[in-house]
């Protein structure tokens, strides 16, 4: 599980109100989760960091890669076909054949919080949030999909404070 840390001061100050009033938090954070498992799945299509920021672009040995797994990627001569190219061209960063990094987020929520989860103990989804370096000695690229855009942080503040006055 990857765990990031985010300044939810704002939204606190608001849940410890609610707590206080005796408030049962736990449809907020349920909504709150399905929102945010949203969020995060939709970065890996627009392949965006939660600032905002695009994600690096794939390495060449990774195209190579991905487009060895499909039969008609490369012409006899050795040179990408044009259905390979279009393979190339639709292979975006942390999607891969399985898509089991994005289609396994997921959210767990209770009276006082929600998390949300990544990949279910994947080997390699730390790696894709933080950056380093793997296998052979092969530098990757961070590309950050867990944690809060502006957006989000809007969205639970505004959520938070409706609850709040309901």
């Amino acid at each position: 599980m990857i765990k990031a840390e985010i300044d939810m001061s704002q939204a606190n100050a608001l849940f410890r109100k609610l707590v206080e009033r005796g408030t049962n938090l736990t449809p907020l954070m349920q909504d709150l989760g399905e929102y945010l498992t949203e969020t995060t799945k939709q970065r890996f299509q627009t392949s965006t960091a939660p600032d905002g920021s695009r994600w690096e672009p794939n390495a060449p040995a990774t195209y190579l890669a991905y487009l060895g797994a499909f039969k008609g990627s490369f012409g006899k001569s050795g040179r990408i076909t044009k259905g390979g190219a279009g393979r190339a061209m639709g292979k975006k960063p942390l999607i891969g054949e399985t898509r089991r990094l994005s289609s396994e987020i997921h959210y767990r929520a209770d009276a006082q919080s929600v998390e949300i989860r990544s990949g279910s103990g994947l080997d390699y989804s730390a790696i894709h949030q933080f950056g380093g370096t793997a296998g052979r000695g092969v530098k990757i690229p961070a590309r950050p999909y867990l944690g809060l855009s502006a957006e989000d942080q809007d969205f639970i503040n505004e959520r938070a404070a409706a609850y709040l006055t309901d």
